[in-house]
């Protein structure tokens, strides 16, 4: 998501010329989420307050690698009572634990411009592997001179395995809160320095 000052021209896919050092751009970017909730809908949210960094190699992009730290106080479902629960201890304890982290491990080609982002995530004192489908969006420079790149990804993850356990049965059966927690990102960076491909 760009604002309208900002223009992108797409690329055909990753080359040579992406290769370098980008930060995203937490105004353009999105870190969502959505999970079931009551056995029947999803209640989606997003965190507000993060930064990450993407060392890119366009000649072979399997080489690229990816860093992000998340604020978990930052999350926002817009309820306000919703999000003091979550960021409280039965869910992220913001206080004792205020970031989570993500570093990717390998980047595999999974079709044209698709790839697979295998890393760790840290939530709490919990580090597990996580998978992450990535899409490159597109590459260009934008209105004020800065050289973007464009990724959406998703990824599926149980929480209680990050030891976010909390729930509450239902009358009817099932409970409040699903344990599968969709993640989507929308991400754009811009890149700080150019680096000659090896």
């Amino acid at each position: 998501m760009l604002a309208n000052r900002t223009t992108l021209v797409a690329n055909a896919g990753p080359s040579q010329g992406l290769t370098g050092v980008y930060t995203i751009d937490p105004v353009h970017s999105t870190i969502g989420f959505s999970v079931r909730h009551a056995m029947i809908s999803n209640v989606r949210g997003r965190f507000d307050s993060f930064e990450g960094l993407l060392k890119l190699d366009g000649s072979r992009p399997t080489r690229s690698e990816a860093y992000m730290s998340v604020q978990t106080q930052s999350v926002d479902t817009g309820i306000r009572e919703r999000d003091l629960h979550l960021r409280g201890p039965d869910f992220l304890d913001s206080s004792t634990f205020p970031l989570m982290t993500f570093h990717s491990t390998k980047i595999t080609g999974a079709g044209d411009d698709v790839f697979r982002l295998s890393g760790n995530l840290r939530i709490k004192d919990i580090e597990l592997p996580l998978t992450v489908d990535l899409e490159f969006g597109g590459a260009g420079v934008d209105a004020y001179g800065q050289h973007r790149v464009g990724f959406e990804g998703s990824a599926t993850l149980r929480r209680s395995d990050w030891g976010l356990t909390w729930n509450t049965a239902l009358e009817t059966g099932g409970v409040l809160v699903g344990d599968k927690v969709r993640l989507l990102l929308d991400i754009s960076a811009v890149r700080l320095s150019a680096v000659a491909a090896a």
